[in-house]
């Protein structure tokens, strides 16, 4: 997550830009949740087809983490399945919900700046985490 400091010069451009950060993380989600419909299935068919393998064949499942190798934080799958894209899907559309819900509280926390009324050589300082206002800073210019 990155931290920054953003100027407005009313809280109209504040809204505005909160309006385009949900609107794209609602666009996001929606195509995450596609591919998540599209690998769910296909995880679901490779399922079936690897119980019946085994059981004919008179094996157990093997492990899941076969294959998989971790280098400092960085964990790498070799060979990955649909249900290791399964689980990386899963986690990115919960990150998306999550971000799409701070987005949403944070847009309705700043609905009381629309009544200020004249401010006019105001300037907002917004420190941002990852496109979320965090604070804000009033300064007269």
């Amino acid at each position: 997550m990155a931290v920054e400091i953003k100027e407005y010069g009313s809280a109209a451009d504040i809204a505005e830009t909160l309006e385009k950060e949900i609107s794209e993380t609602k666009s996001t989600l929606g195509e995450y949740l596609r591919r998540l419909d599209d690998i769910r299935a296909l995880a679901e068919k490779s399922k079936k087809i690897h119980e019946v393998v085994m059981k004919l064949a008179g094996k157990k499942a093997a492990s899941e983490s076969l294959g998989e190798i971790s280098i400092g934080a960085l964990s790498i799958v070799l060979d990955a399945n649909p249900f290791h894209e399964l689980t990386a899907i899963e986690q990115v559309v919960r990150s998306h919900q999550e971000r799409l819900l701070v987005l949403q509280k944070a847009r309705e926390a700043l609905k009381w700046l629309d009544q200020l009324g004249d401010t006019e050589g105001l300037k907002y300082l917004v420190v941002e985490n990852d496109g979320v206002p965090e604070r804000i800073l009033f300064r007269i210019s």
